[in-house]
């Protein structure tokens, strides 16, 4: 469990041999190109990723070495970890589909549905439902410890058939996770490497404390990584070899029109809460990159990171906030496609730049 670390320090370059998360070093295919990924949560909406990464995982000469991820990220970081490890690139994205699909089938089987009129408009939100009203007033007015004493939560049922966190822990796992939660008491960041990962601690990456009782692990409290970390970028700075980093982006960053809704005021709240921790890591990268540049500092003693982003903010904009509580299949395997679509220009735009420079303009997009 990572509570901070020391500056990034330049590690020597690697050729073409790469190392899992226990130091055990592979042969890299040639042509290879390693990157780390950053992971963003988002409930529902990460079905966004689940299709980004189901079309990297297609790229024979794309290597990931490291994730770091939050909440709905860290999902997808777990189950694409376990799939890796157990069955290589189609394994990975054969436990992302399983793992989508419980997510729908227990959903379908709660009361969280969309109604006749948001099917016959095609509408994502659930604002019609009876059913969201209801537990939306309800999680206003009532903390999870009095709403769901018992502290239910699907989700740990479907981890549990989905994956064995045997293999994501053991030396057979090729990518480092680094999944981010919140210590309740302390308000720091706690990170979550291979070695400490439970399903507890997946859980805890995905705590909203309006809806979920905080976490339990080892005598500390936790809530959603995202408060801190959405996701943290440090993990990949401090304890990965390569220098590329690509954030797959959920929450909006921007939005034209201006909140004037109770429910669009409060989303707006999180999604810039959400997003400030990445900005402020962004900020410091680019801080340390125009030092690097100037020769300011010597480039030799300092990492320098190369940034990609992979988003579809125009659409992820129109989604509603309640839409993130949808987990009708239809609603993910769009979501899904929409992922496949933004990755698929990514590699034809920018693939070929990997591994020389940073194909996102950080000043312009988080600055």
């Amino acid at each position: 469990m990572l509570d901070s670390a020391p500056a990034p320090r330049a590690k020597a370059a690697s050729g073409h041999r790469e190392h899992d998360h226990a130091g055990h070093s592979h042969d890299l295919p040639a042509g290879t190109k390693r990157v780390n990924l950053a992971l963003q949560g988002g409930g529902a909406h990460g079905a966004f990723t689940w299709g980004v990464l189901d079309r990297l995982l297609e790229e024979e000469t794309l290597s990931i070495e490291g994730i770091s991820a939050t909440s709905a990220g860290a999902m997808n970081a777990t189950v694409v970890a376990y799939g890796l490890a157990q069955g290589g690139r189609e394994g990975g994205r054969k436990a992302l589909d399983n793992f989508w699909r419980r997510v729908s089938h227990a959903a379908s089987l709660g009361p969280l549905q969309p109604t006749p009129i948001e099917r016959l408009m095609g509408t994502k939100a659930l604002e019609w439902s009876p059913a969201f009203l209801a537990f939306d007033f309800m999680t206003r007015v009532l903390s999870p410890y009095q709403f769901n004493p018992s502290n239910y939560n699907p989700l740990r049922k479907v981890l549990e058939q989905t994956v064995d966190l045997e293999a994501v822990r053991s030396h057979c796992c090729p990518v480092k996770l680094f999944l981010s939660a919140t210590n309740v008491r302390t308000g720091r960041i706690k990170v979550f490497g291979n070695d400490e990962l439970s399903i507890d601690a997946v859980l805890a990456s995905g705590c909203l404390p309006f809806l979920f009782q905080a976490v339990e692990i080892d005598g500390e409290a936790y809530w959603d990584g995202g408060y801190m970390g959405n996701p943290a970028i440090f993990p990949l700075i401090y304890d990965c070899d390569s220098p590329d980093v690509i954030v797959v982006h959920i929450n909006p960053l921007k939005r034209e029109e201006l909140p004037k809704s109770a429910g669009e005021i409060l989303n707006r709240i999180n999604e810039i809460s959400f997003n400030s921790s990445l900005m402020r890591e962004m900020r410091a990268i680019e801080f340390v990159t125009s030092l690097i540049d100037d020769k300011r500092l010597n480039g030799n003693s300092l990492k320098r990171m190369r940034l990609h982003a992979i988003a579809d903010e125009a659409a992820m904009s129109e989604l509603s906030v309640t839409s993130k509580l949808n987990a009708d299949l239809d609603f993910l395997l769009s979501l899904k496609q929409r992922g496949r679509a933004q990755a698929e220009t990514w590699l034809a735009e920018c693939f070929g730049r990997v591994g020389r420079e940073s194909t996102v303009d950080v000043r312009a997009m988080y600055l």
